[in-house]
């Protein structure tokens, strides 16, 4: 990918945390209402929250076989890809989505719905040194997310969303 970015988003990715963090129940009620919300409008004050742009995900349920949708901020690597994060709030066990993008039957690639766009991804979830050295690089613009993985013992999930196919929104 190219690291020309569209039109609204900034270069900067430092963001200081100026929120109370969400308890995963409040978590999971503030993304529903996000992700209505990311369906009926590509305003900006919607796709762009605590200072973070956001994109959607959609995965298919490892169980259920049905769609979920979730509502992510994400950050650039230095690639110019976008990168998730499964923090959820630092809890003890990863998010669904998480979940469910482990699961490469059910999720060879993920359907991911930008502000101006929408594309297909054949997720990347990092590991070792790589999962390392991002991890560094994003919690020196994010340093929330450190607090969030000194509040659990897993390591927190980093994924990254190439966009490996343009789709018609």
């Amino acid at each position: 990918m190219s690291n020309d970015l569209p039109p609204g988003e900034s270069t900067d990715q430092h963001v200081v945390m100026e929120w109370e963090t969400p308890t995963p129940e409040q978590i999971i009620e503030i993304t529903k209402a996000h992700v209505e919300a990311m369906e009926a409008s590509t305003d900006p004050a919607i796709w762009v929250s605590g200072g973070m742009h956001n994109v959607m995900l959609y995965t298919v349920g490892r169980r259920s076989g049905n769609i979920h949708r979730v509502a992510l901020p994400f950050w650039r690597d230095p690639g110019g890809d976008r990168v998730v994060v499964g923090s959820f709030a630092g809890a003890a066990k990863d998010p669904a989505w998480v979940l469910n993008l482990r699961d490469r039957e059910a999720n060879p690639g993920v359907k991911v719905r930008t502000q101006h766009g929408l594309f297909w991804s054949r997720h990347q979830l990092l590991e070792g040194s790589e999962h390392a050295e991002l991890w560094g690089l994003m919690t020196a613009d994010r340093a929330f997310y450190a607090d969030y993985q000194a509040k659990t013992e897993r390591t927190i999930p980093l994924v990254r969303l190439p966009e490996s196919e343009q789709l018609e929104a």
